[in-house]
């Protein structure tokens, strides 16, 4: 099966059609079509299907056509689903779910290879997502940082999302539209390179993240700070990113190999329904 790929921008992003125009019907895609997905996921790293028709079975069911489908260790399912998570932020609610620069879970020993999520509902302006080319990051730097950058190891932990100081018991609380749990587990710490190549391109991709990386090892914390305060800001640069503008029925997939995304918080007072599955991965090296 062919399928058109739409770039919605230069650093990476692209909506997925029909070579006719018309819309895909993840639904039905047969095994080529699924493998036409993967192969423009590589090459795009987001890509965006409009005008699908879902349920949590439905976005499962996808899901599992790239993959076994993961839990999230501190997030509730559905009841007939529980892999698929109900991302949820009512009118009345002020934090929401993924507002700040990450890589999907990796405080994991294998983080997702990449996650689908879908557009129940969404608010007549703002609730955007904007994502960022981490081999783009990786390629904008200087020689000498790539050099060093591949020879560090940093520290990712889900202890200031989830754990049971800092900030993670405040939003819990204030997610009260979503089943989040706090728990001692997320303060356990992972070693992961800061440079990353993908298993399926051979691409070298930066992978240190606000929310999750804590350290970079073998460092004092001045110097540990000074480069990841650095290199945070240098991943999600603008020259990095694209933007995803949902409309109910969307679609979105993205490669949590090679991005970091940030789910924008500027809709207060109306309400936003997602649902979102994650589909494994294996160890970053």
């Amino acid at each position: 099966m062919s399928i058109t790929a739409k770039p919605l921008a230069g650093a990476l992003g692209a909506e997925l059609w029909a070579p006719d125009g018309e819309p895909l019907d993840v639904t039905t895609i047969d095994d080529p079509g699924c493998a036409a997905i993967r192969e423009a996921l590589c090459a795009h790293h987001v890509v965006v299907i409009r005008d699908q028709q879902m349920d949590a079975a439905a976005l499962a069911r996808f899901g599992r056509r790239f993959g076994e489908l993961e839990r999230h260790p501190y997030l509730g399912g559905t009841s007939d689903e529980p892999e698929v998570v109900p991302v949820i932020k009512e009118p009345h609610e002020t934090v929401n779910f993924g507002g700040g620069w990450h890589s999907e879970m990796s405080f994991l020993e294998c983080p997702p290879m990449a996650t689908a999520l879908y557009a129940v509902e969404v608010p007549s302006f703002g609730g955007d997502t904007l994502f960022a080319n981490q081999q783009a990051a990786y390629t904008g730097l200087s020689d000498t940082m790539k050099r060093f950058a591949e020879s560090l190891s940093a520290v990712h932990s889900a202890a200031r999302q989830y754990g049971r100081r800092g900030d993670s018991d405040r939003y819990a609380g204030q997610r009260s539209s979503m089943k989040v749990e706090v728990s001692d587990e997320a303060h356990a710490q992972l070693t992961h390179p800061v440079v990353r190549t993908h298993p399926e391109t051979g691409a070298k991709a930066l992978y240190v993240n606000r929310a999750f990386t804590e350290a970079i090892s073998g460092m004092r914390r001045h110097e540990s700070k000074a480069l990841l305060d650095m290199l945070w800001s240098h991943a999600v640069g603008e020259q990095f990113t694209c933007r995803v503008r949902w409309e109910p029925g969307t679609l979105t997939m993205w490669d949590n190999r090679s991005v970091q995304h940030y789910a924008l918080n500027d809709y207060h007072g109306q309400r936003r329904h997602m649902l979102r599955v994650t589909i494994a991965g294996d160890r970053p090296r």
